[in-house]
């Protein structure tokens, strides 16, 4: 049974739903599996949305990543310098090394999220959220 859909496109995307119909999953597996949290069904299970546009669609996500990286990079430093009280150069780059390795498949999975989110070519469609493949 699929979840009620949800009509905020931003709730759908924290969600990792589908954009048209805001029910089906855009990856196939949970984050927290550490070797198949990239793999991605073809469409959406519920809609048949395609979640691959065109060939290669999802290049564009590594300069969404990047975005992501340095905002985490930002945040570390900052959090570093004032919670640790500017500590050695070793901890900056301890800290940032581990935050980065831990937070990689939710990365990913936004990055690509928001790429088809925002250049996908599909908005939300009340009536693909209640229609059955």
């Amino acid at each position: 049974m699929q979840p009620a859909p949800v009509t905020s496109s931003a709730l759908a995307l924290l969600a990792l739903r589908c954009p048209r119909c805001h029910q089906g999953r855009l990856f196939a597996h949970s984050a927290a599996s550490l070797t198949k949290f990239t793999e991605m069904p073809a469409a959406c299970p519920v809609c048949g949305q395609s979640f691959e546009p065109e060939p290669g669609f999802y290049f564009g996500a590594m300069y969404i990543s990047f975005g992501f990286a340095v905002g985490i990079f930002a945040l570390m430093g900052v959090a570093l310098y004032y919670l640790a009280g500017d500590p050695p150069t070793w901890v900056y780059v301890a800290g940032v090394a581990a935050v980065t390795l831990i937070s990689t498949p939710l990365v990913f999975r936004y990055s690509r999220a928001v790429m088809l989110y925002l250049f996908g070519g599909t908005s939300y469609d009340p009536a693909w959220a209640t229609h059955r493949r």
